[in-house]
């Protein structure tokens, strides 16, 4: 249930910049667009969405102020039978126990034995499977998406059939990774180790990806044809290499890492990315003495870079768009040997071959998303994996989403450096004219990145625990609200389970003037998990999906497997979603209203 409240908000023309953060006034230049209105194309409301949207006219001095309650179990659970809220308290009961969670595969592989395999089947898909997952096929889950698009949930389809890594193959798969890292290089430290499950696409070859590729075109075909404005969720490692994808990682970080030092040694790093900026006369003496014999000051001089002759850190990686014009600039020094090397000097033909074979994939995905109305969910990976496919992803943004978002980047807050990514991506955006539309997440493999960090012995690029990753969460939200709020030109997905996270966005929202009607801020939230969140969201007019994996049951044995483990500490925690199933569960029972049926 919603409440609609009169206050104050603050109108888009003359928008408070006390309301603003003071981090993100240093780094914003209001352009005129800004004071204008934007698109009424972007305000339209979602065909099918439920609910109520406030009047969005800025020429009172006030606005309505949406608030949503999230604990009115009947408005929560209205689009589910009692067997299915019966389902969600077993379910979530068993995910509670850690035996349970830690040993699920063993659990599942004996009761396949015990049960057979026909008897399972039909055992997972009352249970663990039905609760998760959509169906089987693109057929068997429209009806459930149709049912939540009645009830104003739209869906991020996510054909969830997984190559689950042994043991064996991930110490393979990963001493190859070792052998191509360069250690003596500034900022490289190796970040591999085993992946513990987590979803990697394993390489086989090209045919492989290329039938991967078609995997994700019939997802998206299937999300076209099953509900309104959807989205599907692709993975990178599936269209390559993801030795390259760590390749090109490395060739990223010691970019990135060699401008921080080049600023700090110029005393002009800051404690943000976008703050650190160079001095192109000095670049140029120093790299003069280390024998570069690339001309940095004229190359930049020609790319028009601002009167005080300095470039920040967006400046400085322009230089990788130019790589095969700029390989006399793209040095690195060698620590060991105090000389410097070519930054491209293991990137061959080959391995540009390879980008650019991915990047043909993704061409082909956004244009078949795009016939199709569909929009591209680019999940994140891990972090040894993440800055190539984050680069990647900007490629296809700075191409495809200049007259609406097509692509979504996706970034994990519990990263140290997820504002700053964040904020760069924004930056970029903002320079070149596209929509900048990304999805917030706190981070899957907190776990799996903390003890391969101990392993390998770099620093751990996780907060260092839950509160910190909420303020990180937070910042990087409030950010990009802003970026909403003044220019008009990005979207953005809170990706969350955390109610007062929900809350917090939905604050910011009054405060700012955003309206649910606006169609740029988002919601989502896993199929089967916090029902108590997405439909009263959805009830009160917000845009709200949830993320709908499908696929063969033996075959989404290994999603299931890693979502338990994703989510063990949710689940857990998990009390006020039990509390709420049981008193619709009561208030079912006491009003004679058990066998309620769904009408949509």
């Amino acid at each position: 249930m919603f409440y609609v409240k009169a206050g104050p908000a603050l109108a888009r023309a003359g928008a408070d910049i006390r309301l603003l953060s003071s981090r993100r006034l240093r780094s914003t230049v209001t352009s005129t667009s800004a004071t204008q209105e934007g698109d009424e194309s972007l305000r339209s409301e979602r065909p099918g969405r439920g609910g109520t949207t406030t009047n969005n006219n800025n020429n009172n001095n006030s606005a309505p102020e949406i608030f949503v309650d999230f604990e009115h179990s009947q408005e929560a659970y209205k689009s589910k039978d009692s067997l299915e809220l019966l389902r969600s308290l077993v379910v979530f009961k068993l995910c509670s126990y850690d035996f349970l969670v830690e040993k699920n595969t063993e659990i599942m592989g004996l009761g396949k034995m015990m049960l057979g395999e026909k008897a399972f089947n039909q055992f997972m898909k009352s249970t663990f499977y039905g609760q998760f997952v959509a169906g089987e096929d693109h057929v068997a889950i429209r009806p459930l998406i149709q049912k939540n698009q009645a009830f104003g949930v739209g869906s991020v389809l996510d054909y969830s059939v997984e190559e689950d890594i042994s043991q064996e193959g991930q110490d393979n798969h990963m001493d190859s990774f070792v052998s191509t890292a360069d250690k003596h290089s500034i900022g490289v430290g190796e970040q591999c180790g085993g992946v513990n499950g987590a979803r990697t696409y394993v390489y086989a070859d090209e045919a492989k990806c290329d039938q991967h590729m078609e995997t994700f075109i019939k997802c998206i075909k299937a999300s076209g044809g099953s509900s309104m404005e959807g989205f599907s969720a692709i993975k990178m490692t599936a269209l390559g290499r993801p030795q390259f994808l760590l390749q090109f990682s490395e060739v990223l970080l010691k970019w990135r890492r060699f401008f921080t030092f080049l600023a700090s040694q110029q005393g002009k790093d800051g404690t943000e990315a976008l703050q650190q900026r160079v001095d192109l006369n000095q670049l140029q003496e120093f790299l003069d003495k280390l024998g570069a014999k690339g001309d940095f000051h004229s190359w930049f001089s020609g790319k028009g870079e601002d009167s005080s002759g300095t470039i920040d850190l967006l400046d400085w990686n322009s230089l990788l768009d130019d790589r095969t014009k700029t390989s006399e600039l793209l040095v690195v020094p060698n620590v060991e040997i105090g000389e410097l090397e070519s930054l491209l000097r293991t990137f061959t033909e080959e391995e540009e071959g390879q980008l650019q074979r991915i990047l043909q994939r993704m061409e082909v995905l956004v244009k078949h998303a795009m016939e199709n109305g569909v929009r591209l969910m680019v999940d994140a990976e891990q972090t040894y994996l993440q800055p190539a496919i984050s680069k990647l992803t900007l490629e296809m943004q700075r191409k495809y989403n200049r007259e609406k978002p097509v692509i979504f980047n996706t970034y994990q807050c519990y990263l140290k450096e997820a504002y700053d990514n964040v904020t760069m991506d924004v930056e970029l955006s903002r320079r070149e004219g596209w929509h900048f539309a990304a999805k917030l997440v706190r981070g899957a493999y907190m776990y799996q990145e903390r003890e391969r960090a101990e392993e390998i012995g770099y620093e751990d690029p996780i907060n260092p625990d839950y509160d910190s990753t909420n303020r990180m969460y937070h910042r990087c939200l409030d950010y990009v609200l802003d970026e909403i709020a003044l220019n008009r030109n990005a979207k953005v997905m809170v990706a969350s389970h955390n109610e007062d996270t929900v809350k917090h966005t939905l604050r910011r929202m009054n405060e700012l003037g955003l309206f649910p009607t606006d169609n740029m801020v988002y919601f989502g939230q896993l199929l089967g998990m916090c029902d108590q969140i997405s439909f009263p969201l959805a009830q009160a007019g917000f845009p709200v999906y949830k993320y709908v994996p499908y696929g063969p049951v033996n075959e989404v044995m290994p999603y299931l497997s890693r979502r338990a483990q994703e989510n063990r500490g949710f689940m857990k925690g998990a009390q006020k979603e039990r509390g709420l199933l049981w008193q619709e569960l009561k208030r079912r029972l006491a009003s004679g209203d058990f066998l309620y049926r769904p009408v949509y």
